[in-house]
Formats: C-alpha cells, structure tokens, sequence
C-alpha cells in the first residue's frame, strides 16, 4: 500500500469556552459578586473554570464586571484564562466573548453561566458529541413537579410538562454560527441564553442529558453557613478468599496463594472506607451506588469507588481529613505493604499520606476470618467542612 492510499485521522475539534461571570449576583446576598464568592472551598467561577481547563478545552475566556480585574485575577490565579470586560447585558457579554475569539477562531464554543459551578466532564463530552451532526446543542433536564399558570395569586390552568424541559449550560455551538447569530441579534430585551440568540437566527438546537448537580446558584440558601463543621462515618465490609483470584487491599495487588472473590476487585478496604465517606455524608452505602446487580461493575477497581465518594464528599460541602483503615485477616501479612497502601490512599483521596492509617489485626484463629476464608475490614472517616 503506498503513502498515497492512507489517510491521516482527522483532528479533534478544536473547543474553546466562555464562562460568563459579567453579573452583579445581587440576589445571593453576598458581600461580593456571587462568582466570585467563596463556595465549597473555592470562589464560584473557579470551579467551573477548572472543569473545563481539566477537558483540554482551551482557550477559556472569563467574562468580567467592569473594575473587576483584581477581583477575578484573585478568584482564578494560576489558570489559564484570559479575562474580558462584560456588556451591560448577558447577551452583550457573551458577544464581546466571541469577538475575543476571533484570533483563534475556534471549531466549537461552550458558553458557561459562572453560577452553575459543579460542571461534569459527562455533559462537556455529550454536548461536543451532539455538535458532530448539529450546529447547536443545550444540556436539559425533564420537569418533574406539577406545573400551572398564575392568574395573580390564584391558579391558573395547568400545564403541560411532557413538552417542558429545564435549560441549563454550558451550551455548545460551532463557533462561526453563533458569532454570526450574535452579530445579529435585533431582540429589544436581553435574551435569556444563548439558545435563544441561536434561535432567532435559524439555527436547530439539539437536546443533550443534562445533570442535577449543575443546579444555577442563586439565592442566600445556596451559600450555607449552618453546615456542622466536622462530620464522621464508619464502614465494615467482608470478603471471601477463593482461589483464581487477584488479592487487591487499599488500591495495592498483593501476591497470595489466594484472592478475595466479588463482583468488583473485591477490594475489602477500600470498600469499607467508601461506606464510611458516604456514612459521614448520609449518603447511603456501596451498594445503592455500585449494585452487584448491575455487569458494569463486574471486575471494576474499587479506586473509582472511592473517587465518586470524594466527590459526593466535595459536592456536600466537605473535605477528607483523615481516614482509619483497619484490616483482618491472618494472612497475608500487612506491614509489609503498609506504607503503600497509605501512599496509594492518600493519593485517591486527595490528602497528605498523614493523614491515612493502615492497620493490621488478627482474631487469634477465631472466626471465619482466623480460618482464613475470608478477609474483613473496618473504616472511619472524619470530614471537615469546607469555607463557604
């Protein structure tokens, strides 16, 4: 075959983003804009702004009130971003944003409201996938509640929420559509998104899943201040040795005559420490979240257990502080591997390895686990509340 008959894969889209964080955020009742107040750990905007940088989207152009450079050069240090003054309307705002792109001129555009912090990699990779065959797509969830119009303080006739969804962003757009669309909107009043901007001038928009988590931050309550500072779980787990299987405890493969038997890894620690995160935060056990039940999980390492629990942890407005593993087993011998398992915990965790304890115990020959058929361990968790 000659150089003449192959072709090259095509290059990835390229997909820049603007968040818009342009706003006064008044009705958050913060002493500063909402963006860039401090929520979870972190100043809004920059959450969402690391979630996209984190999808190799680049470059991210952060949309600004006027005189807020100190602020937001704050809320965003060490990012990649570039930051351009806002219009007096969204509308405006997202505008000059396109305008900022020209230079690059990218294949694909995301345009983020700042105040919907908790972006997922899942909804940037749904949305780039619906723009492989459509100009323009939204991330949208179904309405749930009984809807009805107003008649001023009276009901009204109801509505119907089969053909209602909720809009949420970023939304996606092949750049040179929606600069175009921009340009020229007439709309006397700010258009409410950019889907409607889209809209007007022709362009189909495309329905994506969105995500409960990217909920818009809006008033007072979504800034809580009554979170208890310090939060604890305990977990306990068993396993059964069997021979053919791989031996994994605390994310390290142990060599052993046997392994422990499961529909996942079978990882028995890191399975404990999961139902204590998801105890600390009352968010039910392992099993409500990875059912044995389900072939997905047939073999999967314990590791994306415990990160989707780190997560839940974050998104319930905490941080790990320190963890307690205790293992069970008369064999094999845990010292020797202890160090390893803290290093790869801390790791998972997102902690400093002092703050990890392995331990290692015997029943003295007693019990299932002093017969060596199987293997337990117990966990605790204590969770420190993160400012704002």
């Amino acid at each position: 075959m000659s150089a003449s008959d192959t072709t090259s894969p095509a290059a990835p889209p390229r997909t820049a983003a603007i968040v818009v964080a342009a706003g006064a955020g008044l009705r958050a009742g913060q002493p500063l804009p909402k963006q860039f107040a401090p929520w979870r750990g972190k100043p809004v905007v920059r959450h969402s702004v690391e979630a996209l940088i984190a999808a190799k989207v680049s470059p991210v152009v952060v949309m600004i009130p006027e005189r807020a450079e100190d602020l937001a050069g704050k809320a965003l240090s060490g990012l990649d971003v570039r930051l351009v003054t806002g219009g007096q309307t969204r509308q405006d705002s997202v505008r000059r944003g396109l305008e900022a792109l020209t230079a690059e001129a990218p294949d694909l555009v995301l345009i983020h409201d700042a105040a919907r912090p908790v972006l997922k990699p899942l909804v940037i990779e749904r949305l780039q996938a619906a723009l492989v065959e459509h100009a323009g797509a939204i991330p949208v969830l179904s309405v749930v509640d009984s809807l009805a119009h107003a008649s001023g303080t009276m009901m009204g006739q109801p509505a119907d929420r089969t053909a209602l969804r909720r809009v949420q962003t970023p939304q996606a757009f092949h750049y040179p559509v929606i600069l175009a669309a921009h340009r020229s909107w007439t709309g006397t009043s700010d258009a409410g998104d950019d889907a409607q901007v889209a809209q007007a001038a022709g362009i189909e928009i495309a329905l994506v899943e969105g995500d409960e988590a990217l909920h818009k931050l809006t008033f007072a309550s979504d800034f809580p201040t009554n979170l208890p500072p310090v939060r604890i779980g305990t977990g306990y787990d068993v396993h059964q040795l069997a021979d053919g299987e791989e031996l994994w405890l605390n994310g390290i493969r142990i060599d052993h005559h046997q392994g422990l038997a499961g529909h996942s890894d079978a990882d028995v620690a890191i399975h404990a420490l999961v139902d204590a995160l998801l105890g600390a935060i009352g968010a039910g056990d392992i099993g409500q979240h990875f059912p044995p039940s389900d072939p997905q999980w047939r073999g999967a390492s314990s590791d994306r257990f415990l990160a989707h629990a780190v997560s839940l942890v974050g998104e319930a407005g905490y941080a790990v502080g320190n963890v307690d593993v205790t293992i069970i087993c008369e064999a094999p011998k845990i010292g020797p591997h202890r160090e390893a398992m803290r290093a790869r915990l801390a790791e998972l965790l997102g902690v400093d390895i002092g703050a990890v304890s392995v331990k290692a115990t015997t029943t003295e020959k007693l019990g299932f686990t002093g017969r060596g058929e199987g293997i337990a361990a117990q966990a605790a968790a204590c969770l420190v509340r993160m400012e704002g």
